[in-house]
């Protein structure tokens, strides 16, 4: 823990989803959860290594989701860059590893995707296990 600083978490508290008039159990503290998304996307694990410090994995990737498609993250990024500002960075730069994003790509094989399927008659046909009788 430790990665959101009091000062990133001053600016992105406002715009965290609100529990109120929800029905249900309520909103576990969003900033363990913060920490818990970057722990996991910081060390490429999966879901079910979380520590167990940040709760149950499910929440944290209920969450994740959630603010995934309810627009949260870009609120967030947008109110970091209200008030941080564009082109400034903190002075440890650990705002500029918060906000970075992996731009990573991987090949896939031709026929992943999505490639005709008479490319498969050039390496060989796909013949069927079944036994006739």
């Amino acid at each position: 823990m430790g990665v959101i600083s009091d000062e990133f978490w001053a600016a992105v508290e406002p715009v965290m989803p609100s529990d109120k008039g929800k029905r249900g159990n309520r909103f576990g503290d969003h900033r363990v959860i913060l920490e818990a998304i970057a722990w996991r996307f910081r060390t490429g694990s999966p879901w079910r290594d979380l520590p167990a410090d940040f709760g149950p994995w499910q929440t944290v990737w209920k969450r994740h989701h959630r603010w995934s498609l309810d627009g949260t993250y870009d609120e967030m990024f947008a109110q970091v860059a209200a008030v941080f500002g564009s082109d400034s960075v903190m002075v440890d730069g650990s705002l500029e590893r918060l906000l970075s994003v992996d731009s990573t790509s991987a090949r896939a094989h031709q026929h992943c995707a999505g490639a005709r399927s008479d490319t498969l008659a050039k390496g060989g046909s796909v013949e069927l296990q079944e036994s006739r009788r």
